[in-house]
């Protein structure tokens, strides 16, 4: 992407060979909806070691940084996870084996909601479409979508590219680099004659648009439909209605149901149902408060915090010292009290570097120590943290995002650009993996904002005239989530001004493709972008659904206000999810400035 910015990476000494592989054991449980799997088998794949788990579905076996487990049970699907350096605990939850019937899916429990009421057909109510992640109704959206029914087809029209050409204004069309090759190059060439001629579609700047055809992702242009087979096209413009696709529907998305997969949405009297629609995403206001959540914190931090006195919030920090000599937890919480409840910003550092044995050798903890000193504000130590991860973990993507950024935050910008070029060194000789819509979607465009804003301040004359900057498509608020513990589970989840929501789910049971390229890859961030479409209030919430140990997860938001202009500005808020399978409220947005609602 930023080519001419390889220059700099004779600059960078790094080293790019670190290794953790030593012997352990992993331990856990394995169950199936908290019921024990006493005959669930648990193997390293691709080496003789392997076990069975005992009749409390407990379980232990060695293994090595690196290797894979799998856990299988009879009549339960398989599941892979990879061993990181810090993987010491893994409880697992199997689910059940989807069972294909003659063509009719049929489940012990639909994780879906949906029921036989949902597969209800939508050809006469020309404002609903089904999407893979259900039934949008226009009406009721909250963003700009526009809707295509079959009707208005022309008899015999067999070419898609002129359905879209001739009745969705600000189409256009043109060749890109394929998704797995970067960014897309935008619309190119002379006006084409036919459908082959092309092989992308834009809608905004240069990035093509997704097919979402009846409930399947697809990113290349759908030449195999016949436009005859095809019951509505939608095409969703606005950001805030694309969110829900990640980064894939940056470019926009345009929804197909056909016929032959719409067959079975009638009720008997060929008329939609309304009470089947897939999923009521009206916000009930039902997310735990800061308050609420205080009532189950630990009882050492209750004491911290009802001490009437320095001394005595001291006293019941010494006083659990001991019993909690091992939990780095307990030193976060205890250093974040005497920092910010008690502004004893000496002893709250005393904390730290006496319990910082637990912190050096583990990147899991030391990125959560970070988090807290970014928040704050101590971007030196935020640093001197991410440094210390990135020794560890040179291998992780994520390492050179978070340190790039930690440069960034103590305005050595110059350096920021010499590891983000490294990074693209290293992805372009293959020695680190590559995705197509994830992690490289956003470190293309922290870079990019990067070189935007300070491409002047930062190189020389003869530089800037070989370093190409993309215009920055996208105007209004984005977020970053980080989290420390890449086996973290969760739900996010963001209200709109109009009360509806959406929810991204990081499960390994509704987006396993995805957890596992981010434990390929080593990344654990996701950005959400929402532009001017719909202002008002915007919630931001999250269910904690555990990172398969008893530990608490570390999660960073990261919220950049009129992104990519001068006036830029980020602000970072901080929280420990310790409490599972609640929504809790995080913070909220209203007309680009957010309020905290609770931080950690």
């Amino acid at each position: 992407m930023k080519k001419s910015l390889t220059l700099l990476v004779a600059l960078v000494c790094i080293v790019h060979a670190y290794s953790q592989n030593g012997n352990r054991v992993v331990l856990g449980t394995i169950s199936d909806d908290e019921q024990p799997l006493s005959d669930a088998e648990v193997e390293v794949v691709d080496k003789d070691v392997k076990t069975k788990a005992k009749k409390d579905g407990s379980y232990a076996i060695p293994v090595e940084t690196g290797d894979i487990i799998a856990y299988t049970a009879r009549g339960m699907e398989t599941l892979k996870i990879k061993v990181e350096d810090v993987t010491r605990v893994l409880n697992v939850d199997l689910s059940p084996k989807v069972k294909q019937l003659q063509n009719v899916t049929v489940t012990e429990a639909d994780t879906k909601a949906e029921s036989a009421m949902n597969q209800v057909k939508l050809r006469k109510q020309k404002k609903k479409i089904r999407t893979a992640f259900g039934t949008l109704d226009k009406s009721r959206a909250g963003y700009a979508i526009r809707i295509l029914d079959h009707e208005d087809f022309l008899p015999g029209e067999y070419n898609l590219v002129n359905v879209l050409r001739g009745r969705f204004p600000n189409l256009n069309f043109g060749f890109a680099r394929p998704f797995t090759r970067g960014r897309g190059r935008g619309p190119q060439g002379t006006p084409f004659t036919g459908s082959n001629n092309i092989n992308s579609v834009f809608l905004r700047g240069n990035v093509p648009v997704v097919y979402d055809i009846d409930g399947q992702i697809f990113t290349d242009f759908p030449y195999f439909l016949d436009v005859q087979n095809i019951e509505r096209i939608a095409l969703i413009p606005s950001l805030t209605g694309t969110v829900r696709y990640g980064t894939l529907g940056k470019g926009g998305v345009i929804v197909i149901n056909t016929k032959t997969a719409s067959g079975n949405w009638y009720d008997e009297n060929d008329t939609y149902d309304e009470t089947g629609r897939l999923r009521n995403n009206v916000y009930d206001g039902t997310a735990l408060t800061q308050n609420e959540l205080n009532q189950g914190a630990p009882t050492y931090l209750k004491r911290l915090q009802s001490a009437t006195s320095l001394s005595e919030a001291k006293n019941v920090y010494e006083t659990n010292v001991v019993k909690y000599a091992t939990s780095p937890h307990f030193v976060l919480d205890a250093y974040r009290h005497f920092h910010e409840s008690r502004n004893e910003q000496d002893y709250a550092d005393d904390i730290i570097k006496r319990k910082y044995g637990l912190f050096k050798n583990n990147a899991v903890n030391l990125k959560a120590l970070a988090y807290m000193y970014e928040a704050q504000g101590r971007y030196e130590k935020a640093y001197e943290a991410y440094k210390q991860a990135f020794i560890l973990r040179p291998q992780y993507a994520q390492s050179y995002l978070d340190l790039s950024n930690s440069n960034r935050n103590l305005n050595k910008d110059r350096r920021a650009a010499v590891l983000y070029s490294r990074y693209f060194y290293l992805l372009k000789k293959g020695m680190m993996e590559t995705d197509s819509a994830g992690f490289s979607k956003i470190i293309n465009r922290e870079f990019n904002n990067l070189l935007a804003l300070k491409k002047a301040e930062m190189l020389n004359e003869d530089e800037i005239g070989k370093i190409r900057v993309d215009n920055e498509d996208f105007e209004g608020t984005r977020l970053v989530f980080e989290w420390n513990d890449g086996e973290a589970e969760f739900d996010l989840q963001f209200v709109s001004p109009k009360k509806q929501f959406y929810t991204w789910e990081h499960t390994l049971e509704e987006n396993r493709a995805t957890i596992i390229q981010e434990k390929e890859m080593g990344y654990s961030c996701a950005e959400f972008l929402i532009d001017e479409s719909l202002p008002g209030n915007w919630k931001i919430n999250v269910n904690y659904l555990g990172n398969k140990s008893l530990t608490p997860t570390y999660l960073k938001a990261t919220i950049y206000h009129n992104y990519g202009s001068k006036l830029q500005q980020k602000e970072t808020k901080v929280f420990k999810l310790d409490v599972k399978n609640v929504n809790r409220e995080l913070f909220n947005i209203n007309k680009g400035v957010s309020t905290l609602a609770n931080n950690l």
